[in-house]
C-alpha cells in the first residue's frame, strides 16, 4: 500500500465492464513528510475519494483484483480508504 493524494479525475464514456460505477483517479504518491514521491499514476476508487483528499492505495494486482471479486479484471491500482490523519512517532 501507498500513501497517495488524489489530485484528478478521469473521465471515460468506454471503459472496461469491470470499471462501470467506480470512479478512475489520478493520485500523486507521497512520502512519510506527505511530499510528491514520483510520477502520478490512475486508480480506481472504491473510497469515494475526492480530488484532495490523501488516500491508501493498493498497488498491487492481486491485491486490488479481489475488491473487484474477478481475477480478470485489468486493475493495477485501488483507492481503498481516505487518510483523516497522520501520526508519526
Amino acid at each position: 500500500m501507498k500513501l497517495a493524494k488524489a489530485v484528478g479525475n478521469i473521465q471515460a464514456t468506454i471503459k472496461h465492464e469491470a470499471y462501470r460505477g467506480h470512479k478512475i483517479m489520478i493520485v500523486q504518491p507521497l512520502d512519510e513528510n506527505l511530499q510528491p514521491d514520483g510520477a502520478t499514476f490512475l486508480a480506481v476508487d472504491f473510497a469515494q475519494a475526492g480530488p484532495g483528499d490523501i488516500v491508501i492505495v493498493a498497488v498491487e494486482g492481486n491485491a486490488s483484483r479481489q475488491l473487484f471479486m474477478d481475477n480478470n479484471a485489468p486493475v493495477h491500482s485501488v483507492i481503498e480508504g481516505i487518510v483523516d490523519s497522520v501520526e508519526r512517532g
